[in-house]
């Protein structure tokens, strides 16, 4: 089971008592932040908006990586140095060819292929060349599914102003009767918090920390390429430990 990430529950937590704990030191109270009508009208319109701009699968990878922001998958670096130092070892003793059993064992796709390219025989700038490409094709394809969120950060207090001016505008309408002005002010000014809390709380630091998370794929990606190119080198096995470690040590 992946571990969950604290952090991300601790700073959704925070972040409500902070609105909530702000509300009632002022005499409020928390039946007057829940609308149904202002809830529909925001998230209904976020989602619609930022579905219309979206391709479908980028869409589907969004909403798969969101679950990321509460148990993300591993990312261990140290395990991937010590991998390739025993893959270093190997080819010394056994050349390049002792590598193709390991590589067909490989559960990671991408090195999997960079394993391939190197038991292949293809030169050290060749291998680069190819896993680079991928790479960034693959964090391309991760930004664009954090940008859906960002998107709907930035959809979402514009359409908290829409369900305010509605409200205003059945207030409007409704002058003659006092009874029916307090349920249309309500959905005014609670349309507004909800656009403004639904993109600053949690779409654009779910944004964010998708973002964080492509980076870091990144960097072990780019740690376990530089690693298979080196052993293509043939360079020391400890030199390439030490080179290594550089990837790890970064935050």
């Amino acid at each position: 089971m992946r571990p969950i990430d604290t952090l991300s529950i601790v700073g959704i937590l925070i972040g409500a008592v902070a609105i909530l704990g702000g509300n009632a030191l002022e005499g409020g109270h928390v039946s007057a932040l829940v609308n149904g009508p202002a809830a529909l009208i925001v998230v209904g319109g976020t989602v619609g908006a930022a579905a219309l701009q979206t391709p479908l699968p980028q869409m589907k990878l969004a909403l798969q990586r969101l679950g990321w922001i509460f148990m993300p998958p591993p990312l261990d670096f140290k395990g991937g140095i010590a991998k390739i130092v025993r893959w270093s070892n190997a080819a010394r003793k056994e050349g390049l060819l002792g590598l193709e059993a390991i590589a067909d064992a490989e559960p990671d796709p991408f090195t999997r292929k960079a394993l391939q390219l190197l038991v292949d025989g293809n030169e050290p700038e060749a291998i680069r060349t190819v896993m680079e490409m991928e790479s960034d094709l693959r964090e391309q394809r991760e930004l664009e599914a954090a940008r859906f969120y960002e998107s709907m950060g930035g959809y979402s207090p514009t359409i908290g102003i829409i369900g305010a001016v509605m409200g205003l505008i059945h207030v409007m309408g409704n002058l003659a009767d006092p009874s029916r002005l307090g349920p249309g002010i309500a959905v005014a000014f609670v349309a507004t918090i909800y656009g403004v809390a639904l993109a600053n709380l949690f779409l654009l630091p779910v944004a964010s920390k998708l973002k964080s998370r492509a980076r870091a794929e990144a960097r072990l990606r780019d740690m376990m390429t530089e690693g298979i190119v080196s052993i293509a080198d043939g360079e020391n096995p400890r030199a390439i430990e030490l080179k290594l470690t550089g990837f790890a040590d970064q935050p």
